[in-house]
């Protein structure tokens, strides 16, 4: 009787042991096909995210090609071509990539699971500029109707920030060379919508021939993403006491900002800038109250 107990007993630790470990086999099979699930998912959505961004910087051109051309080679880089669903453009908005990827799993398969498809979605939006650093101490009044690619002067002699359409503007504070250094390298601090700063005042011709000379010594062009020759502009209306009759104003508000591609040296007489306004990304924050003058800013959405 105790002997047929004992056996009966040991018949039951050993189903339970190998229920056990049947149960911790599928724990482990389910933590590490997870974990492979886990890394390709975060690992594609960025890829994702960086083929909506990189392509977004080439929604203002003319056609979509350079914004899907620009995805593809984010794909290659990554070695996700192959996982490309589809890509929608819609220029001056925003692009949607899609991606799937099928991954093989380890554990799984004894369960009859051989692969499981990963989604990964990014959409990239564009909105008008209104925060941003790197501006150049040059503004341009906001009634001024822009007409891109055509050509304009930006009058940098003295006298000119306090009338007509174009200002010479005091970023890091007065001063030729505090404006030189500024037009050179770019105003370090962010300015937004809505913030004032000061006309320039006193003769810097001389000193913006000798930056503008630096910046045509590059022989790039518009599509350039890092050519020195485009430098981003504020777009300001007056502060005044009386609006009816602004002259000689001291202030200027922000309302918004603007890209503009110096197309030529300036001579030693010349006392403006030759070049033109373009439309164009660039690192900054959407505001909806910025003027609309060609400047736009990237974000995800999705």
């Amino acid at each position: 009787m105790n002997k047929r107990l004992l056996k009966k007993e040991e018949g039951s630790v050993l189903f339970l042991g190998s229920l056990a470990f049947s149960a911790l086999l599928a724990i482990t099979g389910v933590v590490i096909d997870g974990g492979i699930l886990y890394m390709t998912k975060a690992d594609l959505q960025k890829t994702a995210n960086a083929a909506a961004l990189s392509g977004a910087q080439e929604l203002t051109a003319s056609q979509e090609s350079a914004v899907t051309s620009i995805v593809d080679e984010i794909l290659l880089r990554h070695q996700e071509k192959q996982s490309l669903e589809s890509v929608e453009v819609i220029l001056y908005d925003r692009v949607k990539v899609e991606l799937k990827k099928t991954v093989p799993l380890a554990f799984s398969k004894l369960f009859g699971i051989d692969t499981v498809d990963i989604h990964a979605n990014a959409t990239a939006k564009i909105g008008v500029m209104g925060r941003a650093t790197g501006a150049a101490p040059l503004g341009v009044d906001e009634n001024l109707n822009l007409v891109y690619g055509e050509m304009y002067q930006l009058k940098v002699s003295s006298g000119d920030s306090t009338s007509g359409n174009f200002g010479i503007l005091a970023l890091e504070g007065k001063g030729a060379k505090t404006y030189e250094q500024t037009f050179r390298e770019g105003y370090s601090e962010e300015l937004k919508v809505g913030d004032t700063v000061a006309v320039q005042t006193g003769n810097i011709a001389g000193s913006t021939r000798e930056v503008v000379k630096e910046k045509v010594s590059s022989a790039c062009d518009i599509d350039d993403r890092e050519c020195p020759r485009i430098i981003m502009v504020l777009v300001y209306k007056p502060v005044c006491a009386d609006p009816d009759s602004c002259t000689n104003y001291q202030q200027v508000e922000i309302t918004g900002f603007a890209y503009f591609y110096i197309t030529e040296p300036m001579s030693d007489k010349d006392t403006a800038i030759t070049g033109k306004f373009i439309k164009r990304t660039g690192t900054g924050y959407v505001d909806g109250n910025a003027k609309d003058r060609g400047a736009y800013s990237i974000q995800l959405t999705e």
